[in-house]
C-alpha cells in the first residue's frame, strides 16, 4: 500500500525523527543529499520539492539547472548511520517549468523508468525482474596518493596470507590467496559484519538471499539479494551500497566495490539476473526450448550479446573494470551464452527450473556503474533482441557447454570478445547507441556526455606514470 504524507509523519513521532533526509543519485552513481528539520516535511515538499542546483550533479547543461526533488514516501527508513534520529527517502527530480514541473530527462531514476514505460509499450511484458549479486572487498586499512613526486596504493588486511608471518595480532588462521570461497569461521572475520549488513538490508527493504565469504582470500565478499522490479532493484542497489560502505567503517573497516582492487586476486563483479513478466505470467519460460527458454528470451539474449561491447560502456565504466574483465578469473571475456557456464557472458543458471524463476545472467557488469542506467541500458539491449529477432545461435554465439577461455584462439576470434579497455567500450557505444535512444529513454546528449567524461576518465589514468612501469623501464 502507498504510504501518505500523514503516514510518514506518524513515523517520524513514533521514532523521535528529528531530520528527514533526501538522498539523490548524481550521474556516476554516487547518492548525495540534503536535509531538513522534520518540522519543514509538509504538502508543499510532495507539491513543490525540495529546490537544488543540478548543475554540480554532473548532468548535461539544461535550459535551467534550477531543479526540484521529490521524495518518494514509499522509500522512507530510518538511517541507521545517522546519529541523530534521522528519515531517509530518494526520490524523483525534476526541472522548474511553468505550469507544471516535468522530470528531469537525464536523471537516472527517471531514465530507468522510461525504459519500463518503452519495454510496456512494445507489449513484449510489463515488468523486468532483475537479481544483482554484489561482489566487494573488506579491507582493515587502505591509503593511496596521486602526486607529482609520489604515486601509489596499499591496502592490508589481517586475515590475508602475507600477515601469516606477522607477530601481532596473528592467530594462525590466514586465508591462503584466491581460497575464500565460502571460507568458515575463524577464518572468516567478517561473517558478523555481512550478517550485519544484511539485517540492515531487511530493514531498509531489501530482501537478502544469502551472504558468504568471496574467493578472494584478503577479504573478498558477496551478498546476494532476491530478484524483484528493475527500477526497485536499482534503488536497492544504490542502498546497498551505502550500507557496505557505512557498515564497514562503523566496524572499523572499509570496503570497496572496485572491480579489480587486488592484484592476481579474483575481482569483483555484479552480475544481474534478468527475467520478464506480462501479465503475472512469465515471458522467458518454453519447456521445449534450450534450457527450459522461450524464443522471446533467446532473442533478448541475443540482443544482449549484439550490443555487448557498447554496453561495456555503460555496465563496465571505469578503467579499473578491465583489469577485471580477464582470463583466468571467472570473468567473461568472449561473447557467448550457455547454461551453468561462467566463463560466459550471458549464463543460464541450471538450478532456476520453475517457470517463474526461468532467468539467466548477464555476467560482465560491476558496482562502478550507475545502476539506474545500468539496468535500463541492459532491457533496452534484450528489447532491441526481441524487436529484431537477434537468434544467438544462428549468429554462432552458442550455446556452448565448455570453458570459453579454453577455445582456440581463430574461433576466439569468430566470435569477438569484450572490450578490452574502457577507451574501446566508449568507441563502440559511440557507434553502437541508437538502441539505447528509442523513446527517448537515453537522451542524446547524455550519451554524449557520458562518453565525454568516461574518456576524460581515461586519459587522465593513461597519462599518469604507473609503480609497474618504474619496474618494467626504469633501467632502460
Amino acid at each position: 500500500m502507498a504510504r501518505t504524507l500523514q503516514d510518514i509523519l506518524k513515523l517520524c513521532e513514533e521514532k523521535g525523527v528529528k531530520i528527514v533526509d533526501f538522498k539523490m543519485t548524481d550521474i556516476d552513481g554516487r547518492w548525495r543529499h540534503l536535509s531538513i528539520p522534520v518540522e519543514r516535511l509538509n504538502e508543499d515538499t510532495m507539491k513543490y520539492g525540495i529546490g537544488f542546483d543540478g548543475s554540480n550533479y554532473g548532468y548535461a547543461p539544461v535550459e535551467s539547472s534550477d531543479m526540484v526533488f521529490v521524495p518518494d514516501l514509499d522509500s522512507a527508513v530510518i538511517d541507521n548511520f545517522a546519529k541523530i534520529p534521522t528519515l531517509s527517502m530518494i526520490g524523483d527530480v525534476m526541472i522548474i517549468d511553468l505550469p507544471e514541473n516535468r522530470p528531469f530527462d537525464q536523471y537516472p531514476r527517471n531514465v530507468a523508468k522510461r525504459a519500463n514505460e518503452y519495454m510496456r509499450s512494445l507489449g513484449v511484458a510489463d515488468t523486468m525482474i532483475v537479481g544483482p549479486e554484489y561482489e566487494f572487498y573488506v579491507f582493515d586499512g587502505v591509503h593511496f596518493e596521486n602526486r607529482p613526486e609520489s604515486c601509489g596504493y596499499g591496502i592490508d588486511a589481517v586475515q590475508a596470507e602475507w600477515n601469516s608471518a606477522s607477530c601481532d595480532n596473528n592467530n594462525g588462521y590466514a586465508v591462503a590467496h584466491h581460497a575464500g570461497y565460502h571460507t568458515s569461521l575463524p577464518m572468516d572475520v567478517t561473517n558478523d559484519l555481512r550478517s550485519k549488513m544484511c539485517l540492515m538490508l531487511e530493514d531498509w527493504g531489501v530482501k537478502v538471499k544469502y551472504h558468504h565469504h568471496e574467493v578472494g582470500g584478503c577479504g573478498q565478499l558477496e551478498v546476494e539479494v532476491e530478484l524483484g522490479e528493475m527500477t526497485a532493484m536499482a534503488d536497492g542497489t544504490m542502498v546497498a551500497k551505502y550500507i557496505i560502505k557505512n557498515a564497514a567503517v562503523e566496524d572499523g573497516k572499509t570496503a570497496t566495490l572496485m572491480p579489480k582492487p587486488v592484484k592476481g586476486e579474483a575481482g569483483s563483479g555484479m552480475h544481474v539476473h534478468m527475467l520478464l513478466v506480462k501479465d503475472g505470467k512469465p515471458v522467458f519460460y518454453d519447456e521445449n526450448g534450450y534450457a527450459q527458454l522461450s524464443e522471446t528470451a533467446m532473442y533478448f539474449i541475443g540482443g544482449l550479446l549484439e550490443h555487448a561491447a557498447s554496453l561495456c560502456a555503460i555496465t563496465n565504466p571505469s578503467t579499473n573494470s578491465y583489469k577485471r574483465l580477464i582470463p583466468g578469473f571467472e570473468a567473461p571475456v568472449t561473447i557467448g551464452y550457455a547454461m551453468a557456464n561462467r566463463s560466459a557472458v550471458v549464463r543460464i543458471p541450471a538450478y532456476a527450473k520453475s517457470p517463474m524463476s526461468k532467468r539467466f545472467e548477464l555476467r560482465n557488469p560491476d558496482a562502478t556503474c550507475n545502476p539506474y542506467y545500468a539496468f535500463a541500458a541492459i532491457l533496452m539491449a534484450g528489447l532491441d533482441g526481441v524487436e529484431r529477432k537477434i537468434d544467438p545461435h544462428a549468429k554462432g554465439w552458442g550455446p556452448f557447454d565448455c570453458n570459453l577461455f579454453e577455445l582456440p584462439e581463430e574461433q576466439k576470434a569468430k566470435l569477438g570478445g569484450l572490450p578490452a579497455s574502457l577507451g574501446e567500450a566508449l568507441d563502440a557505444l559511440e557507434k553502437d547507441h541508437e538502441y539505447l535512444t528509442r523513446g527517448g529513454v537515453f537522451p542524446e546528449r547524455l550519451i554524449e556526455l557520458h562518453i565525454a567524461k568516461h574518456r576524460a576518465e581515461a586519459e587522465k589514468v593513461e597519462r599518469a606514470p604507473h609503480p609497474m612501469e618504474f619496474a618494467m623501464y626504469y633501467d632502460l
